[in-house]
């Protein structure tokens, strides 16, 4: 096997682990609004997943882990993709902001960065801003 289909396979396999959290903020609430499958979709095509694999990931227990990018700005994106998921509905609930914090510390922040971070991004998000603005702001 080509050293290129295993980086295939790897980045494939952490863009659906990323897909499945987005679908978890998504519906930790019960069912998934108009708002959130419009967001769930255009992450679906972004990682390239399946409608096969959405499907099993909207049925099933999120069975996949959280996988931790290597650099800080990956990190950092993956905690705005979070973030934009939430802030669909306009409606944040308390339950995906504790869904949050954990996301952030299995992304491999600690606890107190985590909650900063997440504290940063909240007032931040209340306005429309695209991730440049965001990753200046948050490293401010």
């Amino acid at each position: 096997m080509p050293i290129l289909d295993l980086y295939e396979h790897g980045e494939k396999r952490k863009n659906l682990a990323h897909f499945a959290t987005l679908a978890t903020l998504a519906t930790i609430d019960g069912e998934v609004n108009e708002k959130e499958k419009a967001i769930l979709d255009k992450f679906a095509f972004r990682l390239n997943i399946s409608e096969a694999e959405y499907k099993e990931v909207m049925k099933k227990e999120n069975k996949y882990p959280i996988e931790t990018p290597h650099t800080s700005e990956k990190r950092l994106m993956r905690l705005f993709d979070f973030f934009k998921m939430v802030f669909a509905d306009q409606i944040i609930e308390d339950e995906q902001m504790n869904l949050i914090e954990r996301y952030a510390i299995g992304l491999g922040y600690s606890q107190e960065d985590a909650k900063a971070l997440i504290k940063k991004s909240y007032d931040i998000f209340h306005g429309r801003i695209d991730f440049e603005a965001f990753q200046y702001l948050l490293n401010r």
